[in-house]
């Protein structure tokens, strides 16, 4: 489904999309990250299963994250803590295993390959028209790892992060600098995201057109410009 549709394509010459859970699928990549490091690092002494250390690490990265965006937390503290706060839940007091689990965590999480699907065929089909960017608000030395390792870095001209501006999105700095470094106009971009108040609503504030991906239809009274459900129905827009 797509809401808000109407011919603009000719417009539009860059396309800024943001990475995690628009085209690289976090939440299964995630997972298969952790399972991994609850098996190398016998971590069923304390926790009853994989998928309760799983969720319990997801709910405090959840908090930390947040935190991290407001500018209440560093980076450093939140590679760590995350890890941290989630083995002393089930009595694991080991500060520098969580240091050492956080590292472990940044080298094996871009080597995960799942895609959110019709990322490829997207991509191929916008390539040849558009200037296409990546906009995060991940770290930097993981973010193109990613990109690589899926084999879709050649697609994207830039690949910017929220450590590359220093700001981190839905602030309209953010977005600036994004369109500075591509030499691109407002009239002439679009960012498709699928956080509606981080991707969305800072591109809107921003005074560029948006493209929600919302596979769920959480957002069916969207002020977005456009809204779609499943990454091929971009095609039908631009």
């Amino acid at each position: 489904m797509i809401l808000n549709f109407f011919f603009k394509h000719n417009a539009y010459k860059h396309i800024f999309f943001d990475l995690d859970r628009t085209l690289w699928d976090f939440e299964q990549n995630m997972r298969d990250a952790l399972a991994e490091i609850f098996v190398n690092r016998k971590l069923d002494i304390a926790f009853p299963d994989k998928d309760t250390f799983i969720e319990c690490y997801n709910r405090n990265n959840h908090y930390l994250w947040d935190k991290y965006l407001k500018g209440e937390l560093t980076k450093d503290v939140l590679r760590y803590k995350r890890f941290d706060i989630t083995l002393k839940e089930y009595g694991i007091n080991n500060k520098e295993l969580a240091k050492t689990i956080g590292e472990e965590y940044l080298e094996i999480m871009p080597l995960k390959t799942a895609l959110i699907p019709g990322t490829h065929e997207v991509l191929e089909y916008l390539a040849p028209k558009y200037n296409l960017h990546i906009l995060s608000n991940g770290f930097k030395e993981v973010q193109l790892p990613k990109l690589k390792r899926c084999k879709i870095d050649h697609y994207f001209e830039w690949v910017i992060t929220s450590e590359h501006s220093g700001y981190h999105k839905p602030d309209k700095r953010a977005f600036g600098y994004a369109l500075s470094k591509a030499n691109a106009k407002k009239s002439e971009s679009i960012m498709v995201g699928d956080d509606y108040e981080v991707d969305i609503m800072g591109a809107k504030k921003f005074g560029i057109d948006q493209i929600y991906f919302s596979p769920k239809n959480s957002k069916s009274n969207s002020k977005a410009t456009f809204v779609v459900e499943r990454l091929d129905e971009i095609k039908k827009i631009l």
